[in-house]
């Protein structure tokens, strides 16, 4: 496998922390405001487990997620990562950690882990999600 240079990594780091933070406001402007368009963040097999349950494709995502009482979001850490694209076979794909709380409606607030894997593909402009994990706590 061949080293990849600081230079190159430093690049790709700066690259997924522009990726995430792009990301996250729209991830989450669209979770709670605008749950049942969040089908086009999704990539068609995407798959997702929410604090346990695992649901797979971006429309039934959107389903199971337009079922939850509505929502606000706040964020306190958000942290960014490259995959070396040797390994996603060209694609960029970042690794994004949120941490934050949640309240949904009629719930006090919780809060909350968030993993995202994004991929763009080679041909692509447009990042999508790949896989998604969310945690709250009771």
């Amino acid at each position: 496998m061949a080293a990849v240079s600081s230079v190159t990594f430093k690049a790709a780091a700066d690259s997924a922390c522009q990726a995430g933070e792009a990301f996250h406001k729209i991830y989450f402007e669209t979770f709670d405001k605008k749950r049942n368009k969040i089908d086009t963040l999704y990539h068609d097999t995407s798959t997702m487990v929410w604090n346990g349950h695992p649901v797979r494709g971006s429309k039934e995502i959107t389903a199971f997620l337009e079922h939850l009482p509505t929502s606000e979001t706040t964020l306190e850490n958000l942290m960014c990562q490259p995959v070396i694209d040797t390994f996603t076979e060209g694609q960029t794909t970042v690794l994004v950690t949120i941490f934050g709380h949640i309240k949904f409606n009629g719930h006090k607030e919780k809060p909350f882990t968030a993993n995202f894997t994004l991929a763009r593909p080679v041909q692509s402009k447009v990042f999508k999600i790949f896989s998604n994990y969310f945690r709250y706590q009771e």
